[in-house]
């Protein structure tokens, strides 16, 4: 299964509760109307730090890199891409196979 990470930083005029607010409740109903997707998980930091280089890690899995570029080929995945390009002032995209240590 591949596992593609996003890490975020949010835009210098957003608070973070403005962030996380974008980052649970708003941006995730654009991801996932992604097809192929297997989980999605989105996780912000709890506390602000301005040294921390990201404020958020979104995971998507699919089953196979051709899921994932089939996903993000849609207009579905454009409109994910734009709105977090939109709400974050750097995005780092990882492809990740995961493996699992601890259940």
């Amino acid at each position: 299964m591949l596992k593609v990470m996003s890490l975020m930083k949010r835009r210098d005029d957003m608070t973070l509760d403005e962030f996380r607010h974008w980052a649970t409740v708003e941006h995730p109903d654009l991801g996932k109307k992604l097809p192929g997707i297997r989980h999605y998980c989105m996780s912000v930091v709890i506390e602000e730090n301005p040294d921390w280089p990201f404020d958020a890690v979104s995971e998507f899995f699919f089953d196979d890199k051709e899921a994932m570029v089939a996903a993000f080929s849609t207009p579905a995945g454009a409109a994910a891409g734009q709105d977090a390009a939109s709400h974050c002032s750097r995005r780092v995209r990882l492809l990740t196979e995961e493996h699992i240590i601890l259940p």
